[in-house]
């Protein structure tokens, strides 16, 4: 398995968001395939964080391609996002939803024996069960010894509007793999 570098996250969040699909992501002896993202642009998208929050755009300035930008949503789920630096401009891709692989156990003890279908179908339900939270934020996980993600073989991709976001909700920057029974909301 061909684990991804920062160079993966040096193009546009869009196309980095499309190609994660499929990828597989380890955290700390669980691991999931991802199955649902959603791209943010730095620049012109009124939903991206980096619109309203000075933060985000120091985050920005201050990070490397492939770092962690986690933050709490509405105060009650941390959310997971990788950040995206590249000649086509910079922004973030959120991991929206994972099959879980590895760890199965450990997720469902931390979410309180949901079932399997549930255990990470949605950014909030996917940090909670790989247990991602403030500690993580900024840090560089990609070459870490427990945290990594590895390349997709591919698969059919799909996409549409983002949810849960009131800016910019025409924007089809939503990507997922159709057949997946893990997705936060179906396509």
């Amino acid at each position: 398995m061909e684990r991804l570098t920062a160079d993966f996250f040096t193009r546009d969040a869009v196309d980095c968001a499309r190609a994660l699909i499929g990828s597989t992501l380890f955290w700390e002896g669980c691991s999931g395939r991802i199955v649902e993202t959603e791209a943010y642009r730095a620049i012109g998208d009124e939903a991206c964080h980096t619109w309203l929050r000075p933060s985000s755009r120091d985050f920005i300035e201050k990070h490397q391609a492939g770092d962690a930008y986690v933050y709490l949503n509405y105060g009650v789920h941390w959310l997971f996002n990788i950040l995206i630096k590249g000649a086509a401009g910079n922004g973030f891709v959120l991991i929206r939803a994972l099959e879980p692989i590895e760890g199965i156990a450990k997720m469902t003890h931390r979410r309180n024996g949901i079932k399997e279908t549930l255990l990470t179908a949605g950014p909030g339900r996917l940090t909670s069960a790989l247990g991602i939270g403030r500690e993580n934020h900024g840090s560089s996980f990609l070459e870490t010894k427990d945290r990594w993600i590895t390349k997709s073989d591919g698969c059919e991709t799909v996409s549409g509007p983002r949810i849960g976001i009131s800016k910019a909700v025409d924007l089809p920057w939503r990507f997922g793999d159709p057949r997946s029974k893990n997705l936060s909301k179906k396509f």
